[in-house]
Order: structure tokens, then sequence, then C-alpha cells
């Protein structure tokens, strides 16, 4: 887990509902147990700041960091998405996004990283798919200041063929069984008896792991997937694993943002 993945899902997890604000000492004690030095988390901060995530702010124990309003939004879709609710449910209708052919390849691929995450696949260089449409598109956009064209749009076809066609369901599939796999013997190794900091470093890479899940699953509904998906399988233990490990976890982080 790199420094700047690591404080994204710190802020998500835990302190998004605490405030969304963290000392850099606590940050910095809070990045320890998953073995992120301290020059690396003041790296990954500065980034963070250039890139708009996170403005500085003063607090009590000393200087600190604070999430921005599109950190929020970002974190906030991320949640609904990690955290699912209940069962996905489809209009029947795709969200169709026709962007400006875009020239400057930096902006480009963090146009289609951005895409991808939001849960949209491509149907060619310009024209995008996605189940239903994300709410921070407009920000995207606009912040990458490209023009773009948005339909709901019904296909004239089996919507199962165009699934297979703009997403590698296969490779997704072998991806939550490897997962599962890795997660089990992740959290199999932690003892009943474990400190605190180790079952908050468990359930981090526990979420993380997860969370790298957003880049490639959009959120399909189950009639648009093979029978038996693995991915409600790896979803299942992934709530009820990141559920039991979440109280002594939260306990971890709050003792860390009390320290003077």
């Amino acid at each position: 887990m790199n420094a700047r993945a690591a404080l994204f899902d710190l802020y998500g997890d835990h302190l998004r509902a605490r405030g969304g604000r963290a000392s850099v000492a606590a940050l910095v004690r809070l990045m320890a147990p998953l073995g992120v030095a301290a020059p690396a988390v003041r790296t990954a901060i500065s980034r963070m700041v250039r890139q708009g995530w996170l403005a500085p702010v003063r607090l009590p124990p000393g200087p600190g960091y604070a999430v921005t309003p599109k950190c929020v939004r970002r974190l906030d879709e991320t949640a609904l998405r990690i955290y699912r609710a209940g069962t996905i449910t489809w209009s029947g209708q795709w969200h169709l996004v026709v962007v400006e052919p875009v020239r400057d390849r930096p902006r480009r691929a963090r146009l289609r990283a951005d895409l991808a995450f939001f849960g949209y696949a491509p149907l060619s260089e310009t024209t995008w798919i996605g189940p239903r449409p994300s709410a921070e598109l407009a920000t995207l956009f606009a912040a990458e200041r490209v023009r773009a064209d948005l339909f709901l749009a019904a296909l004239d076809g089996d919507p199962r063929e165009l699934v297979a066609r703009a997403w590698d369901l296969a490779g997704m599939a072998r991806a939550y069984e490897d997962w599962l796999a890795q997660a089990v013997e992740l959290v199999g190794g932690l003892s009943d008896d474990a400190p605190a900091d180790q079952v908050f470093a468990t359930r981090s890479r526990l979420v993380h792991g997860w969370r790298n899940f957003l880049f490639r699953d959009p959120g399909l509904p189950a009639e648009l997937l093979p029978s038996e998906w693995p991915g409600e399988k790896a979803r299942a233990y992934f709530e009820r694993e990141a559920a039991r490990l979440l109280p002594p976890a939260a306990a971890f982080v709050d003792r860390n943002l009390a320290e003077m």
C-alpha cells in the first residue's frame, strides 16, 4: 500500500466520519502500522494538497489537514460503492458519455482512469457506457476542461452481450476469487488477542484490497452477470469481516487522534 492510497483509505474509512481532519502527528502515527514512514506520509500529504484533495488547517495538537469539498464528494461516492446497501437495481437504460477527443496524453490518461473508477467502460476512444450516471462527472469534466455529451439510452439488443464486450467479466471473476483467497489468509493470520494496531492494519489492508475493485467492477446488476458470480461471495466475506474488525480498529484511530 503506498502512502497516498493509504491516506485516502484512512480519510474515507475513518476520518470522514470524524470531521474529516487530523493533525500531521496523528496521521504519521496511524500510518505507522501499515509500514508507511513519516517522510512518505508528509510527501503524500503535499501531493494531495497540490491535487486539491486536502487543505491545511490548524488543530489543537498542531498543524493538520482536512478534506476539501472535492475530496468529500469522492470519499462519499466511494463509500457508497464499497459498503453497498441492498441489491443493485438497474433501470434498463445505459448512461452514455461521448467525450471530445483529448490529444494531451496525461489528461487523456487521467480521464480514462477516472471514468473507469466511476463505473464506465469504453466502447471506443471517445464513447463510454455505465449502468447508471455518476454524480462526479461534471466535476471531472470541468477539472480537465473537457466537453462531453451525456445520454440515457436503451440498447436495441442483448445487454449481456454488450456487458461481455465492454467489461472483462472473466478477468474480473478471477480477480474476485484471488482476492477472497488472499483475504481469508490475511484475516486468518490475526490472532484473537491481537493488539489494536494489528487489527487496524489488517482491516486497512482488507479495505484497500476491496477498494481496488472500484476500478474494475462498475456494480452491474445480477441479471447482467453470469450465474454464481464470485463477486457476491467475496462481497459477503468483506462485509462480514470489515464489520467484525471495525470496533477495535476505530478505537485505535480514536486514541491516536486524541493523543497530543
